[in-house]
C-alpha cells in the first residue's frame, strides 16, 4: 500500500513538470532563425522541389536515349470482312486459270472488268500480339539536350542559392527589428527605475518643505510618459516577432523567443575585405543570368542539330492467330487438326527488323526563323549583363555610402548619449544638494531619452547597412554553399 501511495504522489509531480516543460518557449538565435527558416520556408521548400524536377528532367531526357520497348495485344472480330478488288482475267489467273478454262464463269463479265471478292483464306476472328523495340543511334538534338538538361539542373541549383540569399536577408532584417526592440524596453525599464527613484526623492523633499509641488508634478509626467512608451514598445516588439515567425515559417500560433545581444554582432568590418576579391560570379543573380546564357546557348545549338539526319533502329517480334468465331481465339487447344503445320489452335510468330534515316531537306524556312529568334534572344541576355552589372555596382556604390554613413551616425549618436547621460546625472546631483532646479533634471531626462532613441535608431540603421552591404557583395551566404 505504501508503494502505491508513493506512485499516486508522483505521477502528478511527473506531469506537472511535463506540462512545465511543454510550456517552455524556445529561444532562437539569429543562426538559429536563418537555419530553421532555410529548413522550413515555402519559397525554399518549393525552390528545392525545382531542384528535385531538374534533377528527374535529366533521366527524362537520357532516357530518350536508351531503348523503347513497347508491347501490344490486339483481338479483333470481322462481322464482314472487307472485300479485295481485281480485274475478271485477274482473280481467275491468280487460280492458276487459262482464259479458255473459265468463258462461262460470270459470262456477262469481260476479262478486264473490276470484280469484287472476299478473301477465303482469311477467317472473321483474329489475334495479333506484338512486341517492339526501338533504338536511337544518332540524333543531334538528343545529344544537345543532355547538355541542356543538365544545365537546366544547374539553373535550379543557382535559383535555389537566389532564394536561401533573399530569406537570410528577410530572416536578419526582421531579425534586428526584434532585436533592437528588446534593447528598447530594457533602456526603458532603466529609465524609469531612475526617473522613479527621482520622483520618491522629490516627493520626500516636498513633504519636507524643500521642493514644490509642480516639481513631483514635472516628474510625475516623465514618469508617466516613459511608462506609456514602454508599453508601446512592448506591443510592438510582440509584432516584430510575429513578423519574424512568418519570415521562418514558423507555426504562427506558437510562441517563440530571440535570443542575443547587440554588443555581440559585429558591425565595424574593413571595406578592403569586401572588394580585394570582389567578382561579379560572388551573387547569386549573376550566377543564374550566366547559366540562362548557357541555355540559351544550347537552344541555338539545338536549332543548327535539327536540320541533322535522325538515325534508328527497330525491331518487331509478333505472334498471330485467327479462328472462326471470337471465343476461339483463346481456346487454348486447336480448334481442328494441323495440316502440315497450318492450323488456327495456336499463335504463330512473325518478326521483323529495320532501319530508319530520316534527312530533312527544306522545312519552309521555319529553322532558319526559329534559328534567328534563338540567336537574337542570345543578344537580349547579352544585354542584360551589361545592365545587371551596372545594376551591382551603383548597388555597391549605394551600399557603401550607407554603411559608412549609418557608421559615423552611430558613432555621433553614441557620443550624444554619453553626454545626456553624463548631463542627466551632475543635474540630479545638483538637484539635490539643492544647487539646481527641477526643470533642469526634466529636461536633462529627456535629452537622455532623446539621445538614447537616436542612438538606437542609428545602430538599427547600421546593421539594415551591414546587411544590404553584405548582399551587394554576395557574402550573405554561407561560404560553403557559395559556388563561383
Amino acid at each position: 500500500m505504501k508503494y502505491k501511495y508513493k506512485l499516486i504522489l508522483v505521477i502528478p509531480i511527473w506531469l506537472m513538470a511535463n506540462r512545465i516543460l511543454a510550456q517552455e518557449t524556445p529561444k532562437f538565435t539569429l543562426e538559429q532563425c536563418i537555419e530553421y527558416a532555410l529548413q522550413n520556408s515555402v519559397n525554399v521548400q518549393n525552390i528545392l522541389l525545382d531542384e528535385q524536377i531538374a534533377s528527374s528532367k535529366v533521366k527524362e531526357t537520357i532516357g530518350i536515349g536508351l531503348p523503347q520497348i513497347t508491347a501490344n495485344a490486339n483481338a479483333t472480330s470481322n462481322p464482314q470482312l472487307p472485300r479485295f478488288f481485281g480485274t475478271k482475267q485477274r482473280m481467275f489467273g491468280f487460280s492458276g486459270l487459262t482464259p479458255s478454262d473459265y468463258p462461262n464463269f460470270f459470262p456477262n463479265l469481260k476479262d478486264n472488268d473490276v470484280m469484287a471478292a472476299q478473301n477465303f483464306f482469311q477467317l472473321k476472328n483474329s489475334l495479333n500480339t506484338t512486341v517492339t523495340v526501338n533504338q536511337l543511334i544518332f540524333n543531334g538534338s538528343y545529344l544537345v539536350g543532355l547538355k541542356a538538361s543538365s544545365t537546366f539542373k544547374e539553373l535550379a541549383t543557382k535559383s535555389t542559392l537566389q532564394t536561401k540569399e533573399q530569406t537570410i536577408e528577410l530572416v536578419t532584417k526582421a531579425f534586428y527589428t526584434a532585436l533592437i526592440n528588446n534593447e528598447r524596453i530594457k533602456l526603458f525599464e532603466n529609465n524609469i527605475s531612475r526617473v522613479d527613484s527621482l520622483l520618491k526623492n522629490t516627493t520626500a523633499l516636498n513633504v519636507n518643505g524643500f521642493a514644490e509641488s509642480i516639481d513631483v508634478d514635472r516628474i510625475q509626467v516623465s514618469l508617466n510618459n516613459l511608462v506609456t512608451e514602454k508599453s508601446n514598445f512592448e506591443r510592438l516588439q510582440v509584432v516584430s516577432i510575429e513578423a519574424l515567425k512568418f519570415q521562418m515559417n514558423y507555426p504562427m500560433d506558437q510562441s517563440m523567443e530571440i535570443s542575443g545581444n547587440i554588443s555581440d554582432i559585429s558591425i565595424d568590418i574593413l571595406l578592403d575585405n569586401y572588394t580585394k576579391d570582389w567578382n561579379y560570379k560572388n551573387r547569386p543573380d549573376y550566377q543564374v543570368l550566366e547559366t540562362n546564357k548557357k541555355l540559351q546557348e544550347l537552344n541555338v545549338k539545338n536549332k543548327y542539330a535539327a536540320g541533322m539526319p535522325v538515325l534508328s533502329a527497330s525491331a518487331t517480334l509478333g505472334y498471330s492467330k485467327q479462328a472462326n468465331s471470337y471465343s476461339n481465339l483463346f481456346a487454348p487447344v486447336p480448334t481442328f487438326t494441323e495440316v502440315n503445320g497450318i492450323g488456327p489452335g495456336k499463335m504463330y510468330p512473325y518478326s521483323s527488323i529495320g532501319v530508319n534515316l530520316s534527312i530533312p531537306i527544306f522545312s519552309g524556312l521555319q529553322r532558319s526563323n526559329q534559328l534567328q529568334q534563338e540567336k537574337l534572344k542570345l543578344e537580349k541576355i547579352n544585354n542584360s549583363f551589361k545592365s545587371l552589372k551596372s545594376g551591382i555596382d551603383l548597388q555597391i556604390k549605394q551600399a557603401v555610402t550607407n554603411y559608412l554613413n549609418s557608421m559615423q551616425s552611430l558613432e555621433s549618436q553614441k557620443k550624444n548619449m554619453k553626454l545626456a547621460d553624463k548631463v542627466a546625472r551632475v543635474t540630479k546631483i545638483k538637484y539635490q544638494q539643492g544647487i539646481g532646479s527641477n526643470i533642469e533634471v526634466v529636461d536633462a531626462e529627456s535629452s537622455l531619452k532623446e539621445s538614447q532613441v537616436n542612438y538606437y535608431n542609428a545602430l538599427y540603421n547600421a546593421l539594415i547597412a551591414k546587411t544590404d552591404l553584405d548582399k551587394a557583395f554576395g557574402k550573405l551566404l554561407p561560404a560553403n554553399t557559395t559556388q563561383n
